[in-house]
């Protein structure tokens, strides 16, 4: 089964235990993943080009996720995690050619929309980094 989710760590929204066990949050279905690479390219006459890839890690991606229909505790609490990591990376388990890969993302951004009183939904897109 295809996994595609986020840990928030026991101490990514406040200052608990950074030894105990997080929460994880699973994204909805119809997450989309856009990839591409980086490449130079150089251009001469009659049409002759050459390309070589930009560097060590030249696969770019970008996930757009949702989390619809959720309860405002979950949606506040995803939220703050995000907050709390601005600008820092964090980890998000996907589903890559049938195994699951753990991979550094960072999200820039994130949209709240408030359905109802107690019912939110919040939309991000992770951009993959590569760090140790």
């Amino acid at each position: 089964m295809a996994v595609y989710s986020f840990k928030i760590p026991q101490n990514g929204i406040s200052n608990g235990d950074p030894g105990a066990s997080g929460e994880n949050i699973t994204v909805d279905r119809g997450m989309s993943r856009q990839s591409t690479h980086r490449v130079l390219t150089s251009k001469f006459g009659d049409g002759y080009e050459q390309r070589v890839l930009d560097g060590i890690n030249t696969k770019n991606e970008q996930f757009s996720i949702t989390l619809n229909n959720r309860t405002r505790e979950e949606i506040n609490k995803v939220a703050r995690f995000l907050d709390n990591y601005a600008g820092k990376a964090f980890e998000f388990t996907i589903t890559n050619h049938n195994a699951d890969e753990v991979i550094k993302v960072v999200a820039d951004s994130y949209n709240l929309v408030y359905i109802h009183t107690e019912i939110h939904s919040l939309q991000t897109t992770f951009r993959r980094v590569y760090e140790p």
